[in-house]
C-alpha cells in the first residue's frame, strides 16, 4: 500500500485469491472494497463456496490430494467463516475475466489463471508457444494472469504476457511482496521488501488452520507441499 501511494497509479486491479492463506482475509476483502479495486475471481475465492473443482483436479493430478485436501476441507471452510456471508457474496460477483482498454494505450486483459479456466495456467518456464497458444484467444495485447504465484514479462510477437506474482504468498524463492506495473505501456515487476517475521508472528500467534505451513511458505517465498498428516 505505502509502495502504490507513492507510484500513484491511475488504475489498481487485483488477480483474485483475496482472502486465502492468511489470518485476516476480512480486512483484506474490506480493505480492497474502501480503495475500490475491481479484478477478478481467483481459483482460492471460489473454494470458499464451491468444491465441484475437486473431482476433476484430483483425477488430473493425484499426487496433489494432500493439497486439495488442505484447501477444501481445512482452509476453504474457516476462511468462510471468518469473512461471513457478506463478504463471500461479494467474491462470488467477481468476474473470471477483466478486460480494459483506453484511448492511446493498449488493450489489456487480466485472468486469474487460463481463459475460462481459474485452476489451470503455464508455468513461467512455459516456451513461446505455449504461452502464446494458451493465451491468442483473449485478442488483447497485454495479457496479465496470476495463479502460478511467478512474476515475469515476457514479449511474444505483438502480444506482451505477464504474470504478477503474488503480493502476500511468492513462489519464486524471493520473499519480498511482487506486483506488475505499468506505466507509458511498459509492464515491469516490483518486489517490496516487508517484515516477514512480523507477518509470520501474527499469523503464529491467531487460530488460522495449518499456519505453521503457511508461515513457512512466507519465510521462503516459495511452495512448499502441507504436511502429509492432515
Amino acid at each position: 500500500m505505502a509502495d502504490l501511494r507513492r507510484q500513484k497509479p491511475d488504475l489498481v486491479f487485483h488477480g483474485g485469491d483475496i482472502p486465502y492463506g492468511g489470518c485476516n482475509p476480512s480486512e483484506v476483502i474490506d480493505l480492497i472494497a474502501q480503495e475500490g479495486w475491481p479484478g477478478v475471481l481467483g481459483n482460492t475465492d471460489e473454494i470458499i463456496w464451491s468444491s465441484a473443482a475437486r473431482p476433476a483436479l484430483e483425477a488430473a493430478a493425484p499426487k496433489l490430494k494432500p493439497l486439495f485436501r488442505a484447501l477444501f476441507e481445512i482452509a476453504a471452510p474457516v476462511t468462510r467463516q471468518m469473512i461471513g456471508d457478506k463478504r463471500m457474496v461479494g467474491l462470488q460477483q467477481l468476474p473470471v475475466e477483466l478486460r480494459h482498454e483506453s484511448p492511446g494505450h493498449k488493450n489489456l486483459v487480466l485472468t486469474h489463471a487460463g481463459p475460462g479456466n481459474i485452476w489451470r495456467a503455464p508455468m513461467d518456464t512455459a516456451d513461446d508457444a505455449e504461452l502464446e497458444n494458451t493465451y491468442k484467444t483473449l485478442n488483447a495485447e497485454v495479457v496479465v494472469y496470476c495463479h502460478i504465484h511467478r512474476p515475469f514479462v515476457r514479449q511474444i510477437g505483438k502480444m506482451t504476457i505477464c504474470n504478477c506474482g503474488s503480493v502476500g504468498m511468492p513462489y519464486d524463492g524471493d520473499p519480498r511482496s511482487s506486483y506488475l506495473l505499468i506505466d507509458d505501456d511498459k509492464p515491469a515487476i516490483r518486489r517490496i521488501e516487508y517484515d516477514v517475521e512480523k507477518e509470520v508472528s501474527r499469523l503464529m500467534a491467531s487460530d488460522y488452520p495449518l499456519k505453521e505451513w503457511y508461515a513457512e511458505m512466507r519465510r521462503r517465498g516459495s511452495y512448499v507441499p502441507p504436511p502429509e498428516d492432515l
